[in-house]
């Protein structure tokens, strides 16, 4: 297939790097041309992804026009929050036979949208057959190592959840057909917000019942979310739930796990997000994430805990302690 990836951040490289070793002609797009250069003389990423070389069919460029005309398939990698401005460079493509893969995992902060939602919007001429994500507990670090992985392909259309179920598999790499893209996708980005809480509790100092408890009703709240959008609950219980979730909140690659054990230590947002070369996109999906479960009446207290931790200056002990001493309910409410 000819593909295009954007985003050469570490895990849009790695894909790449996946897709071009299983035989595709993929090219590996990047916004800044520098950057490009320095890829495509240089045949690896050194910056997120050392000594992981490119194979010879991998190209690079920073000519989005050019990278994306006449493809296949395009996955977009790049930040959640970038993904609307950087599919507004297509509007001028014929795009009428590619499917568009999200692995971008958040929710859009000034629309309440999920990536699909983004892309549909952005490109209202696609079908939701031309629609779907690749997510679940995949780090990057782990993949480019070829060490056993599964995710889910997921589309409306099963035959397009297929497709991308086809293209990406590989012996390491296990991917599963899902067609709850909602489901999906709200798993994938919630995860992020209940990972920087995760890593809050081993920041503080807290053990194994604290991140048991947590992960645990982490997964109650995305599922509420999730639910009241029209998602299918046994989504929660696959790989893009509790897998993605778990993975994400013990994981010594998450980002978003050592940014909340950062500030867990009583260091400042800011402060973490300088040290951290890459977007942590637990940081953006929170706020949106506090609006769309008010704007739905869903009640996510570990969200809004973790939101006042991040933005109202709340110490992350009383964030637990708020959590902890709410009225006593029944584990299914």
């Amino acid at each position: 297939m000819n593909i295009t990836v954007l985003g050469a951040g570490s895990w849009g490289t790695t894909l790449a790097i996946l897709l071009a070793e299983k035989g595709h002609r993929v090219t590996l797009w990047s916004h800044n041309p520098e950057k490009a250069a320095r890829l495509f003389a240089e045949r690896e990423n050194k910056e997120y992804l050392p000594n992981a070389l490119f194979p010879e069919s991998l190209s690079v460029s920073s000519d989005i026009l050019e990278a994306a005309s006449g493809k296949e398939l395009i996955v977009v990698a790049t930040p959640a929050q970038k993904v609307r401005e950087t599919l507004n460079k297509l509007t001028t493509l014929n795009l009428s036979d590619t499917i568009f893969v999200n692995v971008s995992k958040g929710i859009e902060i000034s629309t309440g949208y999920r990536m699909s939602e983004v892309t549909k919007d952005v490109l209202p001429q696609l079908s939701h057959r031309q629609i779907a994500a690749l997510y679940g507990p995949s780090h990057a670090e782990e993949v480019i190592e070829k060490q056993p992985t599964a995710v889910v392909a997921s589309s409306l259309d099963e035959q397009t959840a297929e497709k991308v179920q086809e293209a990406f598999f590989t012996p390491m790499f296990r991917v599963y057909v899902n067609t709850d893209l909602i489901g999906v996708e709200i798993a994938g980005s919630v995860k992020n917000i209940m990972a920087l809480a995760a890593g809050a509790v081993d920041g503080i100092g807290y053990g194994d019942n604290a991140k048991a408890a947590l992960i645990t009703r982490g997964l109650a709240e995305l599922s509420r979310l999730g639910l009241k959008l029209g998602a299918n609950p046994m989504t929660f219980a696959g790989l893009a739930g509790i897998g993605d979730l778990v993975v994400t909140c013990s994981s010594r690659h998450s980002r978003n796990r050592y940014v909340g054990e950062q500030i867990g230590k009583g260091r400042t947002l800011d402060d973490v997000l300088q040290e951290v070369k890459m977007v942590t996109e637990g940081v953006y999906t929170t706020k949106a994430v506090v609006e769309l479960a008010r704007k739905l009446n869903v009640e996510m207290p570990i969200t809004q805990g973790i939101y006042d931790v991040l933005f109202n200056h709340k110490s992350p002990k009383d964030a637990v302690m708020d959590l902890m001493t709410r009225i006593p309910k029944y584990e299914n409410q």
